[in-house]
């Protein structure tokens, strides 16, 4: 199985506190989350994140309806936390969201490494699609961060 990584990071011009309250909070999912995926929330909100929380959701991958189910693997506020797929479209799913304050806002880095089912097949629609959604999906999300908070391209702070 071929473990594929993807990584987006951006600045946020928010105090640490406001950037970790907003991502904690689920409901906010939907607005990070492009329409064409149609993507709802399936579980009651709202859901207190805490490490062992689920999240259960549905979405449409190339018109397909999918059930996708996550559950908080490490909780550690301010600094970020991890979900993992416990059911849904991939063999492996593992996203890690980053937050580390710096002079005047957030740098917040998100990791995710997934891996395909089906082998060869699984690698194949990766090359032909997989990748370039979860991109666009990604790119979609840094784009409405930056709209919520009002950040602007900078390059990463010293550490």
């Amino acid at each position: 199985m071929k473990i594929h990584v993807l990584e987006r990071e951006q600045w946020i011009p928010a105090s640490l506190e406001e950037v970790v309250a907003f991502f904690a909070d689920a409901a906010n999912l939907d607005a990070l989350t492009p329409q064409w995926l149609r993507f709802r929330i399936l579980s009651t909100l709202p859901i207190e994140l805490r490490q062992g929380a689920r999240l259960d959701y549905q979405l449409r991958l190339a018109g397909v309806p999918v059930r996708w189910r996550t559950r908080i693997a490490k909780w550690d506020p301010p600094y970020g936390f991890v979900d993992v797929q416990e059911r849904g479209p991939y063999a492996q799913w593992e996203h890690s969201h980053r937050f580390r304050p710096c002079a005047d806002g957030v740098w917040m880095a998100d990791v995710v490494r997934y891996a395909l089912p089906f082998g060869p097949l699984g690698e194949l629609v990766h090359a032909l699609g997989v990748r370039a959604t979860l991109a666009a999906i990604f790119d979609y999300r840094f784009a409405r961060i930056r709209e919520r908070f009002g950040s602007a391209w900078r390059e990463e702070p010293a550490r």
